[in-house]
């Protein structure tokens, strides 16, 4: 067995949006369930589901120990992690993403686009959500739109019911004690870095990073920014590359 690295996904997308990270064999980025390569956990995934996918895919490549990086959905799914399997988690990376849970009216909004999801088909092939910041380069944004369409209407809404029923997070902030890195972005349209930010505060010795005129996807949108401050983390949290 050995260390590495597991990086988990956004809503709507699959592992290819970290192209940018993988840094070799010890780097895993498993498409979650219904994503991409990956099959079906059903009609609603879970993010308990989700982390079951992520685990298996750290047995599956030998990984004893790993930095989780979650962006966005990937970091719903990297606090259930740490509630699943704090032992072999070294480092946390928590991007673009939120310890709170869905607001009655934003989960009603989460079911009522897997309801039409389910109806029409994917809708969101079109009209994407705003996962980039507004003035992001075409070749860009037509990058981002083409993975989005590639997804199934039946992953996506699985996944918008499990986002919806997600447990809140804030009361485990206080309890991570591994070294752990906050990344948001000033052009973020999804999860503003007003809601990202206070997670620094509350995780002890965490260490905040906003990056500047990028929006949701901080990985791809500022990948070399990214990749160094996630290099640079990984190695902190004593795991080779």
């Amino acid at each position: 067995m050995s260390d590495g690295l597991l990086l988990v996904h956004a809503f709507p997308l699959d592992a290819r949006m970290w192209e940018r990270q993988r840094f070799g064999a010890t780097t895993i980025a498993p498409d979650l369930p219904g994503f991409g390569m990956a099959a079906s956990a059903g009609p609603t995934m879970t993010m308990a589901l989700a982390a079951e996918r992520c685990l298996q895919a750290a047995d599956d490549a030998g990984l004893e120990r790993f930095v989780v990086c979650g962006l966005s959905m990937g970091g719903y799914v990297t606090f259930e992690l740490w509630r699943r399997a704090r032992d072999r988690i070294a480092g946390l990376v928590l991007a673009n993403t939120r310890a709170g849970a869905d607001t009655p009216e934003a989960a009603a909004g989460r079911r009522d686009l897997a309801e039409r999801l389910r109806r029409e088909g994917n809708v969101l092939a079109e009209n994407p959500p705003p996962l980039l910041a507004e003035d992001a380069p075409e070749e860009l944004q037509q990058r981002v739109k083409g993975w989005v369409a590639d997804q199934s209407a039946e992953a996506i809404a699985a996944a918008s019911l499990g986002m919806a029923e997600r447990v809140d997070s804030t009361a485990d902030l206080g309890g991570i004690d591994v070294p752990t890195l906050v990344i948001t972005a000033d052009g973020d349209r999804l999860i503003a870095s007003d809601l990202t930010t206070p997670m620094a505060d509350r995780i002890p010795g965490a260490r905040l990073e906003v990056l500047p005129g990028v929006g949701h996807l901080t990985n791809v949108e500022a990948p070399d920014r990214f990749t160094a401050l996630l290099r640079e983390h990984v190695t902190t949290c004593g795991i080779p590359l």
